[in-house]
C-alpha cells in the first residue's frame, strides 16, 4: 500500500474499471414507469425527487484536493447549480416526516465538462440493481384502499433483506429541520486518478457547517407547509449555506458492486476536498430544464464498473427529462 495507506494498487484500479457488470434488463422506461406506479403521474415533474429547490453557488477546493484527483473541479474555485429535494415522486411530499431528502450538484469549471455529484441524506441506496429497484417499487403499488398490500411488502422484504437498510437507517435519524443541517452522502464508489497516476478508491459526501438539525415530532407538528424552502431562503439572506465535500477512502474490501452496503466513516481515513457554498435560491425552471447524472464525470473521476445502479440512472434521468417536457 502505497502513500498514507489510500492510494490502491494499480491491479485493484484496473479491476475496478475494467470488470464487465452482468447485463441489466431494465431501460430508463421501465424504471420511470415503475416510479410512476407508486406516486402517480405527474406533469413537468421528475419521476424521483419531484419537490425540491434549484439553488447556485460556488465550490472552492482545498490543496489536498488535487492530490486526490486531476478533475478540474478540483484545480480551483468553479460555480455550481444544484438542487435540494425530498426522495419519492410526489411533488407535494410532505415536510414533517423521515424521508431521505437529496442534495445534486453540477460543478462545471468551464462551461462544457460539466460534473455531476447525485447525494442523498442517507449513505445507503434501497436496491443493489435496477432489477431489485423495479421489484421494490412494484410491490408498493397502492391498490383500491390508496396502499400497498402489505403481506407482498412483507413478502418481498423477507426475500431481499438488504431493501430494508435505507428505511432502517432514516427511522433511526431525527426528523429533519432544513435543507442546511444534513449530511449528504455519494451512494456509488468512484475511482479518484491524480495527475502521478495515483489511484484510490472513494465516496463523497457534504457535510453541513451548520451541524445536524433535526426536531422532535412536537417541533415539526408546530411547523408550517413549506418550512424547508422558507428556512434556506431564511438562512441565505443572512450567509451563505455552507458544507465541507469530503472524500471516504476506501479499503480494498469495501463494495462497489451493492450501494446497499454502508462503509463505515468512522473507520476509513477522510479527506477534506473543499467547500460548498450555496449563495442563493435559483429560478426551479433551470434545474427542471435538465438532468443531474452522476454518469457526468471528468479525467480524474470514473465510476466502479461493476456498480449496475449508477449507469442506470443515466436512461432513468433522461427518460424523465423528456417526460416533463412534453
Amino acid at each position: 500500500m502505497a502513500r498514507k495507506g489510500w492510494v490502491l494498487a494499480i491491479g485493484t484500479v484496473a479491476a475496478l474499471l475494467t470488470t464487465s457488470a452482468s447485463a441489466e434488463e431494465v431501460t430508463g422506461d421501465q424504471l420511470v414507469d415503475a416510479l410512476n406506479g407508486v406516486f402517480g403521474k405527474h406533469s413537468a415533474t421528475r419521476g424521483s425527487h419531484a419537490k425540491g429547490q434549484c439553488i447556485k453557488g460556488s465550490f472552492t477546493p482545498t490543496a489536498e484536493a488535487a492530490a486526490l484527483s486531476k478533475a478540474p473541479m478540483f484545480a480551483g474555485p468553479v460555480p455550481i447549480l444544484g438542487r435540494f429535494s425530498f426522495g419519492g415522486g410526489n411533488p407535494k411530499a410532505p415536510e414533517k416526516g423521515k424521508s431521505p431528502r437529496g442534495l445534486a450538484m453540477r460543478f462545471d469549471p468551464d462551461g462544457k465538462s460539466p460534473i455531476d455529484f447525485v447525494q442523498l441524506s442517507v449513505p445507503i441506496f434501497f436496491a443493489k440493481n435496477p432489477k431489485q429497484v423495479v421489484e421494490f417499487l412494484a410491490v408498493r403499488v397502492p391498490g383500491a384502499d390508496g396502499k400497498p398490500d402489505a403481506a407482498k411488502v412483507k413478502a418481498f422484504t423477507e426475500a431481499n433483506p438488504e431493501t430494508a437498510r435505507q428505511g432502517a437507517y432514516v427511522a433511526s435519524k431525527p426528523i429533519p429541520a432544513s435543507y442546511a443541517g444534513l449530511t449528504y452522502f455519494g451512494i456509488h464508489a468512484f475511482v479518484a486518478t491524480n495527475a502521478k497516476g495515483d489511484a484510490a478508491k472513494v465516496k463523497f459526501k457534504s457535510v453541513p457547517l451548520a451541524g445536524e438539525l433535526g426536531l422532535t415530532e412536537d417541533e415539526a407538528k408546530a411547523k408550517p407547509d413549506g418550512f424547508f424552502t422558507a428556512d434556506l431562503s431564511e438562512r441565505l439572506a443572512k450567509a451563505p449555506v455552507e458544507f465541507d465535500l469530503t472524500a471516504v477512502i476506501g479499503t480494498d474490501a469495501d463494495p462497489t458492486n451493492d450501494p446497499t452496503m454502508e462503509w463505515a466513516d468512522a473507520e476509513r481515513k477522510q479527506v477534506k476536498l473543499g467547500k460548498i457554498s450555496i449563495a442563493s435560491l435559483e429560478d426551479n425552471a433551470k434545474c427542471d430544464a435538465t438532468t443531474f447524472d452522476p454518469n457526468n464525470l471528468a479525467d480524474g473521476l470514473a465510476g466502479a464498473q461493476d456498480d449496475t445502479v449508477l449507469p442506470a440512472r443515466g436512461p432513468s434521468y433522461a427518460t424523465s427529462l423528456v417526460r416533463r417536457a412534453q
